[in-house]
């Protein structure tokens, strides 16, 4: 059997180095975690979230899927936001996607994919929902567009749940962002589609109805 020796060689390595440099690190660590942020993100693995953040271990809640969907359905995902909202009580939650996505791109293909096509329904919607935008555009910019438009999507996704509703009836401070990471450069962007109460929302996604 297959050991994987080579991952944990590495997990030692940075383990120690971190204990290098703080002896405490993981002592404290353990016994509570205190981020300020959810990220929900894709499951691509050239995206990984603390390290394009540069956060440490404990700063930064994760939720990932492919193409980095907020679906009414999906309890994994509700039960991660409910439990980062309501328990961690974090105050930011960021949608990030990516250009380039595996997940955006087979949604726009003709052809089948099996099981996943379910998941991108979701994503399909969205390009029909803008098919006037889209409609203009060459295929490199329509993939790039649909993959903005598809965070802007579920940032209004995530703050119809009733979480996020319940906590700024309360007063919370919870702002949603949305942003976009460019896997050529490295660099994220954001999409100007930050919202932190029921007003920006409609102002920005007019009338909706609460998930």
């Amino acid at each position: 059997m297959k050991t994987l020796k080579l991952l944990f060689e590495k997990n030692l390595a940075w383990a120690s180095a971190i204990k290098d440099k703080d002896p405490e690190f993981f002592s404290l660590l353990s016994k509570q975690q205190n981020p300020e942020y959810l990220w929900i993100g894709c499951s691509d693995s050239r995206v990984p979230a603390n390290q394009i953040v540069d956060l440490a271990p404990g700063e930064l809640f994760v939720h990932r899927n492919i193409a980095n969907l907020v679906v009414h359905t999906d309890l994994n995902c509700l039960s991660v936001i409910q439990y980062a909202v309501e328990a961690l009580k974090v105050k930011h939650i960021i949608v990030c996607g990516h250009y380039g996505c595996g997940g955006i791109k087979a949604s726009m293909d003709k052809g089948v994919n099996g099981l996943v096509d379910n998941w991108l329904r979701h994503v399909k919607d969205i390009s029909r929902f803008n098919a006037e935008e889209l409609k203009g555009l060459g295929q490199k910019q329509k993939f790039d567009r649909l993959c903005e438009l598809n965070v802007i999507e579920q940032v209004a996704n995530v703050c119809k749940t009733d979480m996020v509703q319940r906590a700024w009836e309360a007063g919370a401070e919870l702002d949603v962002h949305g942003w976009i990471y460019n896997i050529e450069n490295g660099i994220l962007k954001d999409l100007d589609n930050s919202i932190t109460s029921n007003g920006q929302l409609e102002e920005k996604h007019g009338m909706y109805e609460l998930t």
